[in-house]
């Protein structure tokens, strides 16, 4: 197959492909699906095998949040670095790396006979799952041409909605017919799957002669900075409760984020190059990928109205999620191809105002069953549409071809902190409502504003993407 350089930043689109390089991308489209939909589907089966894990370990609840808590901290933290290490040795070594330590971090879990290993095995998907899904934006951005890349990309975000629509009923019907062991070992035949195509299919990179010195200190700091304000965020519900350690660990995050912005500023090749902030669109965007990811988040409490307004049995609340994962993929892919003629600001301004009318609705109308599902419809478009492609297409669009994983990576970053700040952020208030159906909506209404301000933050994307 023929070469192609990382860093080529010239595209393609008005170039006729022969057969055989048509067929290469269609064989690179292959491998970044399934190894995203990989990823996806690992945290998607996780929340039905709690229980089983519990009874199977012996531990409590609060122990049991570790399995999560865990992999999000890992992942969080290892985003950065493997998205740099795909900037500088290349993303087919790193893609292919981060598939073989996620089938590793499964098979340990597997074979777990203690909750320890059980942690080891759950860190070492965190660590491989968060180069995963950055390095594959990265690879499109390499391969595709400009008008392609929205399309794609929004393809890849609506395989999180496959994933999840999916992983529960299989998740369900393994623990029924085998163990809760294999929910963990479906991931091997993937993930062969994946690596053995990627070896073959994945463009190869040339790496430079001469390489700069590794910025340990940026990715030190950076880790420290994104461990504490994980920690802090996903305890901040305790605030209330005594829990006396989280002040500490924000403050920890407060004084790290100045002081990776002085090592940034010295690095010779930064983990975190401070041009990435330099334009009005690359701001805009980190914030509205915090929006979106507080957006996506606050699907987790929409079973919890379905039990508390319609008395539906915990066990089967689940699948009234079922409407909105749909509605989630299939706006995911639409948006996708509709990007370039809509442009940024509108698919942006669309998401986020059909995520505010859906979290207005299950303020001001939950406990109207019509009402409920139509709030769902709608945060499950909205999602699909904020979470979808045009986010990493404007990342793409506005950095060097060299700091494209890089770039990603924030997207990943500011999307997982948003995730971890709508859990603790509506539970607060929830609680602080009184709990139950008013404490919930309460928390939705909420919602509703974040919403509205993300509409007003997306008037500052460009109307339309750059000519290339």
């Amino acid at each position: 197959m023929t070469v192609i350089a990382s860093d080529s930043s010239v595209d393609s689109s008005a170039v006729a492909l022969t057969p055989d390089e048509a067929a290469a991308r269609k064989r690179i489209l292959t491998v970044l699906f399934v190894g995203v939909f990989m990823a996806a589907l690992d945290a998607a089966v996780i929340a039905p095998a709690i229980p089983a894990l519990r009874s199977a370990f012996g531990v409590d609840n609060r122990q049991i949040g570790l399995v999560t808590i865990v992999f999000s901290l890992c992942s969080l933290t290892s985003t950065a670095l493997m998205a740099a290490l795909s900037d500088r040795f290349g993303r087919r070594r790193i893609y292919l790396l981060d598939i073989a330590g996620f089938a590793a971090g499964s098979l340990l879990i597997a074979r777990s006979d203690s909750f320890g290993m059980l942690l080891i095995g759950r860190a070492i998907q965190g660590l491989s799952a968060g180069g995963i899904t950055p390095t594959a934006s990265a690879v499109v951005g390499d391969t595709f041409p400009a008008d392609q890349r929205g399309r794609i990309l929004g393809l890849i975000g609506a395989t999180f909605g496959m994933a999840f629509l999916f992983g529960p009923i299989l998740a369900s019907v393994l623990l029924v017919v085998a163990s809760w062991q294999w929910i963990f070992l479906i991931n091997l035949p993937f993930a062969a799957v994946v690596f053995a195509m990627g070896y073959r299919a994945l463009p190869r990179t040339t790496r430079p002669p001469v390489l700069p010195p590794f910025d340990f200190a940026g990715i030190g700091i950076l880790a420290l900075l994104l461990a504490s304000l994980t920690l802090g965020i996903n305890r901040g519900m305790d605030m209330f409760t005594g829990w006396h350690l989280w002040p500490y660990l924000m403050g920890v995050a407060a004084v790290a984020l100045p002081l990776l912005m002085i090592v940034e500023r010295r690095a010779t090749q930064p983990i975190v190059p401070l041009t990435l902030f330099g334009t009005t669109q690359l701001r805009t965007t980190w914030v509205l990928c915090t929006g979106a990811g507080f957006g996506m988040g606050s699907v987790i409490f929409i079973s919890s109205i379905a039990v508390a307004a319609f008395d539906t049995p915990s066990k089967q609340a689940g699948l009234m999620l079922l409407p909105l994962v749909l509605c989630s993929s299939v706006a995911s892919a639409v948006f996708g191809r509709w990007q370039n003629t809509l442009g940024p600001r509108r698919v942006m301004l669309s998401g986020f105002g059909t995520l505010a009318v859906g979290s207005a609705l299950l303020a001001i109308g939950a406990d109207r069953f019509w009402v409920f599902m139509l709030a769902t419809v709608c945060i499950g478009a909205g999602v699909g549409i904020v979470v979808g492609g045009t986010l990493r297409t404007v990342v793409l669009d506005e950095v060097d071809a060299r700091q494209r994983s890089t770039a990603q990576a924030l997207v990943n970053i500011g999307i997982a902190i948003g995730n971890l700040m709508v859990v603790a952020v509506l539970s607060a208030l929830a609680d602080w409502a009184g709990g139950g159906l008013l404490g919930l909506q309460t928390a939705y209404l909420a919602a509703t504003a974040v919403m509205v301000g993300m509409m007003g933050i997306s008037l500052r994307l460009r109307p339309k993407r750059p000519a290339t």
